[in-house]
């Protein structure tokens, strides 16, 4: 099969309407979503179906070899052309290997199933090798041709996916459920086979995301969740079978067995499935459903979702279509073929989450393992917080663009942390928590929501609860489970900090002293202005006090953050290219993480020439040439979080002509069309909302406040259309990447930033300049 509507004719049929915007208006946004970016590299997306938001994913489960691992984090890898199946569950540009999700591979075989899948150690023989001249992807919509004669096509709604297996003439036509084979391995998995009624459903017991490193490598049973499915066909079920290890069932209906969470000769061989058999050269269509409850709530949802005559046309447009309104939040003029597919594709990836969890009845698991409901005025439960990655950028742009979702995703946070003994956790997946990363992102997140305008969650009771979780310590603080990566304390030894005012790092019980510094730094400036919002006026004096106490760990002797340890001794010997003390970071990069307060950094370093001299330092080589794709761990890394403010900083510091062209040169040679055009893992729609954001130009100022800073954008004209507000207009005369001056609707505007009243509609009208200029310095 070969792609009808392929990103490169998209961009062809673009770049002749240029001249006709007419002509451009034939073509809707999802026609420039190319889902295949981010799916080489360090990206880490997924290039399969899936619904705004969506529960369910549809996409291929790669193999190099081993069954126990992928090509990629999550699944699937651009430059790995052999998969094992088509999983049903997937988390957008995870960077942890063992990742999340993959749940439940599915494989067409064109061929008779003789021995037990799960021996299959090497998958030699259960799996098939592709083409990429045979995939289509599109946002909701995913076909592959197999080199095994079988093409698929699929499409997805929220919770639930229907597609067409195509098998050859004259060969054996099997399908096989691997529903123990999750990345991450599987405690337990149940297949039932029922041929008389042409269904197969099953669950699978499954999590430890990240890994076995939580509890002191013990699986963290906290995250471990059930994701119950059913299936169900168009055409007879000519045969069936089991597996379970080694041992093949013929005839088989029901299995159970989970893999194991190792990696390697300790899992392999290992798990349990089943199969079933269609006559030869059959067209058969599958229907599925998901559930994160029950199987009674995956049959609910796919009656619910999936009406009796759909079809996969059908549930494909639909899902377009909500595709197509999501994007339109953002409706871009101008540019190139291949800016607007990269803006468009960011904004498809940015939108991917937070995750639908509950079913369509309102129930969910909550991090108790119990079985909840909704709150009351709540729409749906979400999930899947990648809280140290998107509280930068991406709650940023749902709080813009979706203010509805971002409460019900506030909510969703609390309603979990009150099921959690008030513990809101760092990275929550599916139902629970997890520890991953520092700080406490939620802290950010839920003040960030607020400042920015969204309403519809219990604040009051969230913010009380965050204020608990800042001031009170508790006992797991003081282990040491999990640590680096996975500490189980929330506020690791909060009783040290409050004395000490910095996380001491040889009885931190955290992943780098430094770093938990500055992250806690930014949480308690952010819930600083929360309680003053609220109008807790002692609450915010504390709280903002404490935002400063990222001082306390910037040595004037080296002019860097660094380590301190409980004495008030520096940590040494002292390197700003190690990442001693800190977290998947250098202290070059860490020291400029004071986003709350960029003045008194400057002052910190000598004053504000001084300060611009080092970021000049940190973009660019002893020769002035640009070092923005990762030029060591004394340079700007675009692939992780810590730094990706930095660009912006120049603003504060008095030339913002700098951050226009720093922004501009990311945006031109970091963010590409293709494969490989993140720059990393796209950690839940982080990266692709700073791209979003930057060829705006705009970019949030720090966590808990409203202010966006401004840059020059890419694009000659922008309308935001938020979800219930009133339009935001960004317009551009003159060319180059430098501003001249903006307008804000009748009244020029010198700052080099926006309050939060222009997240309720206006206007930003830019003259820009070839060469620089002093406005806003």
């Amino acid at each position: 099969m070969r792609r009808p509507v392929t990103v490169a004719l998209a961009a062809a049929l673009f770049a002749s309407a240029l001249t006709t915007m007419s002509a451009a208006a034939d073509l809707s946004p999802v026609d420039f979503v190319d889902p295949l970016i981010g799916s080489a590299g360090d990206g880490n997306t997924y290039p399969g179906a899936t619904a705004p938001f969506g529960m369910l994913a549809w996409s291929p489960t790669s193999t190099r070899g081993d069954q126990t691992s992928t090509g990629a984090a999550n699944g699937y890898q651009y430059d790995t052309t052999r998969i094992r199946g088509f999983a049903l569950t997937h988390v957008n540009g995870a960077g942890c290997n063992p990742g999340a999700a993959g749940d439940v591979p599915i494989l067409p075989f064109a061929g008779d199933v003789t021995s037990s899948p799960t021996a299959d150690t090497t998958d030699a023989v259960y799996a098939s090798n592709f083409s990429h001249a045979d995939e289509a992807a599109t946002p909701g919509r995913y076909r592959l041709g197999l080199s095994n004669a079988v093409t698929t096509d699929f499409a997805a709604t929220e919770r639930t996916a229907i597609g067409t297996l195509t098998y050859p003439q004259g060969k054996p036509a099997s399908l096989l459920f691997r529903t123990s084979n999750s990345l991450n391995g599987s405690e337990d998995a149940e297949t039932h086979i029922d041929a008389a009624n042409r269904r197969v459903t099953g669950s699978v017991l499954t999590g430890a995301f990240c890994g076995r490193r939580a509890n002191g490598g013990v699986n963290n049973r906290k995250s471990y969740y059930r994701l119950y499915f059913t299936a169900q066909f168009d055409q007879p079920v000519t045969g069936t079978g089991t597996w379970k290890d080694a041992t093949l069932q013929p005839g088989g209906t029901d299995q159970t067995g989970g893999e194991g969470y190792a990696t390697g000769k300790d899992r392999a061989g290992r798990g349990s499935g089943g199969y079933v058999t269609f006559a030869p050269g059959s067209k058969v269509t599958m229907r599925l459903g998901i559930s994160y409850v029950s199987l009674e709530g995956a049959e609910r949802n796919l009656r619910a979702e999936q009406p009796s005559k759909s079809t996969v046309d059908g549930i494909a447009q639909k899902t377009r279509k909500a595709w197509n309104t999501e994007l339109n939040r953002i409706g871009v003029q101008g540019g190139t073929a291949g800016q607007r597919i990269v803006f468009t594709t960011a904004l498809y990836h940015s939108l991917q989450q937070p995750n639908l969890v509950s079913d369509v009845d309102g129930q969910y698991l909550g991090m108790d393992q119990k079985p909840h409901r909704v709150e009351r005025g709540q729409d749906a439960q979400y999930s899947n917080f990648s809280g140290w990655d998107q509280y930068r950028a991406q709650i940023q742009l749902l709080a813009l663009l979706e203010p509805r979702v971002a409460g019900n995703f506030a909510q969703s946070l609390y309603n979990y942390a009150k099921q959690n003994d008030g513990v809101w956790d760092r990275w929550v997946h599916v139902n629970g928590a997890t520890h991953v990363m520092t700080g406490d992102p939620s802290a950010a997140t839920i003040a960030t929501f607020y400042a920015m305008g969204v309403r519809n969650f219990d604040y009051r009771g969230a913010f009380d609860s965050l204020y608990k979780q800042a001031t009170v310590p508790r006992p797991e603080g003081l282990q040491d489970g999990g640590c680096p990566g996975q500490c189980v304390g929330q506020r690791p030894n909060l009783a040290q900090y409050l004395t000490s005012h910095y996380a001491p790092n040889d009885v931190c019980h955290c992943w780098g002293g430094a770093a938990e510094t500055l992250e806690d730094a930014v949480a308690d400036s952010a819930i600083g202005h929360f309680a003053e919002l609220l109008g807790r006026t002692r609450e915010a004096a504390e709280l903002q006090a404490r935002g400063s106490y990222w001082r306390n760990v910037f040595n004037p002797a080296t002019g860097y953050t660094q380590a301190r340890n409980v004495d008030g001794s520096w940590v040494t010997p002292f390197d700003p290219a190690s990442d001693r003390g800190f977290a998947q970071g250098s202290a070059a990069a860490y020291t400029w993480m004071v986003p709350q307060d960029v003045s008194g950094l400057a002052d910190a370093m000598g004053g504000k020439t001084a300060a611009v001299t080092r970021l000049d330092g940190f973009f660019h080589d002893a020769n002035g040439n640009w070092q923005l794709k990762g030029g060591g761990p004394l340079k700007y890394d675009p692939t992780n979080e810590p730094d990706i403010h930095a660009p912006w900083l120049y603003n504060e510091l008095g030339q913002p002509w700098k951050t226009q062209e720093t922004v501009r040169q990311l945006v031109n040679s970091v963010y590409t069309t293709g494969p490989s055009g993140l720059p990393g893992n796209d950690d839940l729609g982080t990266m692709s909302a700073w791209y979003v954001f930057a060829a705006l130009g705009i970019y949030p100022r720090t966590p808990g406040s409203g202010e966006l800073l401004l840059s020059s954008p890419l694009f000659p004209g922008a309308v935001i259309r938020p979800e219930g507000g009133a339009p935001i207009r960004i317009t551009t005369s003159g060319s180059g990447k430098y501003v001249q001056d903006v307008r804000r609707g009748t009244r020029l505007q010198r700052d080099w930033k926006v309050d939060a009243s222009f997240l309720h509609g206006g206007s930003l009208d830019f003259r820009l300049s070839e060469t620089p200029t002093t406005w806003g310095s």
